[in-house]
């Protein structure tokens, strides 16, 4: 393949602010690969972020989380919204891409200009995201985009991440996907601003709620904190959408209200910048990966002669030499 020509960034997010889908295409790409001028991608998108509604949706593999995405768009859309969707795909142990199966799924919206689709390999990293995901949300923040939804891998136990990067977070459930226990040790009760039981038709259903309810009265909140709502859904046919996006207001009401909001996306950028300091700390690490002196603490630590934290500030020590 030949190399791509070097991109014109200020004209890339003007082009991706006029809502041009390859611009947004190519800015997600330069981020995915963690471009030279990434940096200078983030500092061109700063200014123009911070308006769109984050919402995340999470569950285990086989509740729907494609098919809700699929009829939350189509909800958000009927009430005059920009969309984008990121969705987090596994990446395959082959080629390391996106398996691109969540998009497949939502092809109803492939001829909608305000909607942006956009799959994403979780290349490996753990919690149901790809470490460049909140880069991808801050260029459909920038492009204009009022609703972006992060739909996780569903990996299970691992996947509360994305409860760092949304304003709302929406955890899936389904009839016959493990007993309320199981939600439990999942982590799901901590992570959660609105469960969804969704293929409520199915038998169960009911069941999973009284659960859910059970298990959420039974949890530690503040006297003014919020309360999970538990829908039910049949996503497939549209069923309680309506009423989703109405709770989902109104937990985005309430945040406004107490002040939540602007304390999770301060959270939210703290995680973000601690990210990239560590990610920094690891290259150099990995640059001294092969110092002589490593080997030889190492081999005095197993000899014996020294414990690891000693030969741990001895190391620190040569490097900032």
């Amino acid at each position: 393949m030949p190399p791509r020509t070097e991109a014109d960034v200020p004209g890339l997010v003007e082009r991706a602010r006029a809502g041009e889908a390859r611009a947004v295409a190519r800015l997600i790409s330069l981020v995915e690969d963690e471009s030279p001028r990434l940096r200078e991608v983030t500092a061109a998108l700063a200014p123009h972020t911070g308006r769109a509604q984050v919402l995340g949706l999470t569950g285990a593999p086989g509740v729907g989380k494609s098919t809700t995405t699929n009829a939350l768009v189509r909800e958000l859309r009927a009430r005059g919204k920009r969309v984008g969707v990121l969705a987090v795909d596994p990446s395959s142990p082959f080629s390391g891409g996106a398996l691109l199966g969540d998009r497949i799924r939502m092809q109803d919206h492939a001829g909608d200009p305000d909607v942006y689709i956009r799959s994403m390999a979780s290349r490996g990293h753990l919690g149901g995201l790809a470490w460049s995901t909140p880069q991808a949300v801050r260029v459909l923040d920038a492009a204009g985009c009022d609703v972006v939804v992060v739909e996780t891998v569903g990996v299970g136990q691992s996947e509360v991440e994305v409860a760092g990067l949304a304003d709302t977070t929406l955890v899936l459930l389904a009839p016959g996907m493990g007993d309320g226990i199981q939600a439990a040790k999942a982590g799901i009760l901590e992570v959660g601003d609105v469960y969804v039981v969704n293929k409520a038709d199915r038998d169960g259903a009911d069941q999973v709620r009284r659960d859910l309810r059970s298990m959420i009265a039974l949890a530690d909140r503040p006297d003014d904190g919020w309360t999970p709502p538990i829908l039910a859904t049949v996503a497939q046919a549209g069923q309680g959408l309506a009423e989703l996006v109405a709770e989902i207001d109104r937990h985005h009401a309430w945040l406004q209200e107490t002040g939540e909001l602007g304390r999770r996306r301060a959270r939210r950028a703290r995680a973000e910048v601690e990210a990239i300091a560590l990610a920094a700390l690891r290259r150099t690490w990995g640059d001294i990966g092969g110092h002589a002196g490593l080997d030889e603490l190492a081999a005095a630590v197993a000899a014996g002669e020294t414990d690891p934290w000693a030969a741990a500030d001895r190391l620190l020590e040569q490097v900032r030499a």
